[in-house]
């Protein structure tokens, strides 16, 4: 008797817990009604996000709004990636007008340094012509100066020679003091 009462009161509490209704059909079960449902069009790909899936047919009209809906996006994107190139080309555009400047200006600060460069060797070399030229004047007016110094030399020679001189055959007469000194003691 303790085992038919335990078969029996098993399959009493199991009962509920079947998926079949007694006439054999399948009965599906009930729904939580704090659960998520999920309404998804079963033809696409479904998304698994939780909750029970409820599966629902579009419309011809729901079709082409969606597919009209696409088309804009699809336009969007386009329009949204021509624009971000636009952007990128003018910013490049406008990093390569900057390094040309920055060369440019490059350019014409080395140009200068050479000029400046060019115009100090320049300066240079007149100051250095400068002093030669003033040397040479200098030696040419010490050479001048020997010469003019050398000729009045030649003229007080000259000079000393006309006036009339002693003949050579004559002793000068001496004085008598002048013998006296002459004289040997």
């Amino acid at each position: 008797m303790n085992k038919t009462m335990t078969v029996v009161l098993v399959l009493v509490l199991a009962a509920p817990c079947s998926s079949r209704s007694q006439d054999g059909a399948y009965v599906p079960p009930l729904m939580d009604p704090a659960r998520k449902v999920s309404r998804q069009v079963c033809t696409r790909i479904i998304h698994m996000d939780g909750g029970n899936l409820m599966c629902i047919e579009l419309t011809e009209a729901q079709r082409r709004a969606e597919l009209e809906e696409e088309e804009r996006q699809a336009r969007t994107r386009r329009e949204a990636e021509e624009r971000a190139a636009r952007e990128r080309l003018e910013r490049e555009r406008a990093e390569q007008l900057a390094r040309e400047e920055a060369a440019r200006k490059q350019r014409a600060a080395e140009e200068e340094r050479l000029a400046a460069e060019r115009r100090r060797l320049e300066a240079e070399a007149a100051r250095k012509t400068q002093e030669e030229r003033e040397r040479q004047e200098r030696a040419d007016a010490e050479a001048r100066a020997r010469q003019l110094a050398e000729q009045e030399a030649r003229e007080a020679a000259e000079r000393e020679c006309r006036r009339p001189c002693p003949p050579a055959n004559s002793t000068p007469q001496l004085s008598r003091t002048d013998n006296q000194l002459a004289k040997p003691r």
